[in-house]
């Protein structure tokens, strides 16, 4: 089994960390990584047996699939801000594929809509669908290229200090369109009244995990320029992306630790100065870092006391919590070749209306998936046959509602009961017929199958929900100036997703804000190390 870090245990971790980082998601391990190089020594504790949170794998009966990796846009390019940041904190050694110039395809019915790379050919593949709305599909794709763009703007208030940070926040709407404070919905619509285009249009939403009418156009554009170029995946699979920072991060006299679970942010005369863990242990540094979600952080990691006063409880009233998903790990006999699996991923729809496809599923278990997301690693990394000969891997994910679970949260994992296993037995095997019913020849070929819930992401990850995407991308939570890195407590700062936008793409970009948030006038030495990075 692929693991990465040092099991932490007492007396295992120095006295004299500079930083100390609670989760290793990759947030916090380009936080540690940037700040290692800036001279700091840096540890991560993680509370599962492996680092990278969703950039971590996992194997299981001779297969191995990743949890959250399944394709990254804009590292292709050697220059771009993701791709050199990527560089940077793992020194170099972290690689990338390409998938296939269709990197996604919306299925909606017997309609079938290529994303292809680049924007000229995407929308040639819309307009052959749609060649009454030609004129809408151009004026959607300036709208999302001009509202994307603005995103540097829209997020440079938390790469400043916070109340140089609150300051911006509340000057921000002059500064950036007015699109990026509006719905997905609101926007598309008064650009088209075709609904089934609307239902092409926005048919990665499970990328953000929340339908047209709910969801910011901020954070649709931005993933859906994210993939202008195409998409990529790491060579070797996900587990790469923390294997390859990790000793970036011990060169500089830092660790992450493993089976490391922070039980509370240890404050003293109104500041963090340490983390008191599982077994009592208190580690202690002058800065402590939270990549652990600011629900988390907020309602569990402070103190009662703490938060209650900085007024937590209510703040945390005006966001919500994201989308909890299902997914199936299906293992095969035989090569990607052989079995006929793209690189490119596949979203399934029942019909074009995701608001209504949702409801439906979520007041009937037994309605149609209202999106599936099939994925192929096994097709999408070069490496995977050398390692895995004779095998293949496919993953199938749906959302799901956090309540359908809840009554078995205080189970354990693997003993949660018949009745449970028995309603998860019953999804695997719909999951599975709705693959077949697409790729009919991977029905003969199955080994294995696991199906993953709400409680497996609640479990091994430590989200409160489930949660896959940390706090929703609606409209309000963007208006929420108190999510900021810098904290109103003095040594204690937040990063990841939920201080700018979801997905792999977006925590990373977290770490790095969070690191020019700290560094405060010195910011630019964050940046001086993503603009001047050169191969060693």
């Amino acid at each position: 089994m692929r693991r990465t870090g040092r099991r932490y245990r007492s007396g295992r971790a120095a006295e004299n960390y500079d930083i100390i980082v609670i989760g290793s998601g990759i947030g916090g391990l380009s936080l540690a990584a940037l700040m290692t190089k800036l001279g700091k020594r840096v540890c991560v504790l993680e509370q599962h047996y492996t680092a990278g949170g969703f950039t971590h794998s996992y194997e299981r009966e001779g297969f191995e699939w990743d949890v959250g990796v399944h394709y990254i846009g804009e590292v292709h390019k050697p220059h771009s801000t993701l791709r050199r940041l990527f560089d940077v904190i793992s020194d170099g050694a972290l690689k990338w594929s390409a998938m296939d110039n269709t990197y996604d395809r919306i299925i909606i019915g017997d309609r079938r809509v290529d994303f292809v790379e680049g924007r000229a050919a995407l929308i040639d593949s819309l307009v052959e669908h749609f060649p009454a709305e030609e004129a809408a599909i151009r004026r959607y794709i300036e709208l999302v290229d001009e509202t994307a763009r603005s995103a540097q703007k829209f997020f440079a208030g938390q790469a400043m200090p916070r109340l140089l940070g609150r300051a911006y926040h509340t000057a921000r709407p002059l500064l950036v369109p007015k699109n990026c404070y509006r719905s997905v919905r609101e926007v598309l619509e008064e650009l088209t009244q075709n609904q089934e285009l609307i239902g092409v249009l926005t048919g990665q939403w499970g990328d953000y995990g929340m339908v047209p009418r709910d969801a910011s156009f901020l954070m649709h554009a931005t993933v859906v320029k994210h993939y202008f170029g195409g998409g990529s995946y790491p060579i070797g699979g996900s587990w790469q992306i923390p294997d390859t920072i990790t000793p970036v991060i011990r060169a500089g006299g830092g660790e992450v630790f493993t089976y490391a679970k922070v039980e509370e942010i240890v404050i003293e005369k109104g500041r963090a100065v340490g983390v008191r863990m599982e077994n009592g242990d208190v580690l202690r540094a002058p800065q402590i870092v939270s990549s652990a979600g600011a629900r988390l952080t907020f309602e569990k990691l402070l103190p009662a006391t703490v938060r209650e006063s900085l007024g937590y409880p209510a703040k945390l009233k005006q966001v919500k919590t994201s989308s909890a998903h299902l997914c199936i790990y299906a293992g095969f006999k035989g090569t990607a070749a052989e079995l006929g699996l793209p690189k490119t991923n596949l979203w399934i729809y029942p019909t074009p209306h995701h608001e209504a496809n949702t409801a439906a599923f979520q007041a009937d278990v037994n309605a149609p998936f209202p999106m599936l997301y099939i994925s192929f690693p096994s097709a999408k990394d070069p490496d995977w046959n050398t390692n895995y000969p004779g095998k293949s891997t496919v993953e199938v994910l749906t959302m799901a509602p956090w309540q359908w679970f809840e009554k078995w949260q205080d189970t354990t994992w693997g003993q949660r009961g018949e009745d449970y296993d028995t309603f998860k037995a019953q999804l695997q095997e719909r999951l599975l017929e709705a693959l077949y019913k697409e790729l009919p020849q991977l029905r003969d070929a199955l080994v294995y199958a696991e199906l993953s819930t709400p409680l497996s992401t609640a479990w091994f990850g430590n989200y409160p929900e489930g949660e896959i995407y940390g706090l929703d991308h609606d409209v309000e939570r963007f208006r929420q100036s108190w999510l900021h890195p810098i904290t109103p407590v003095p040594g204690l700062a937040l990063t990841g997703q939920d201080v700018v936008t979801a997905g792999v793409g977006g925590a990373l970009m977290g770490g790095m804000l969070t690191a020019c948030a700290i560094m405060g006038r010195k910011a630019n030495k964050v940046m001086d190390l993503v603009k001047n990075w050169q191969p060693q």
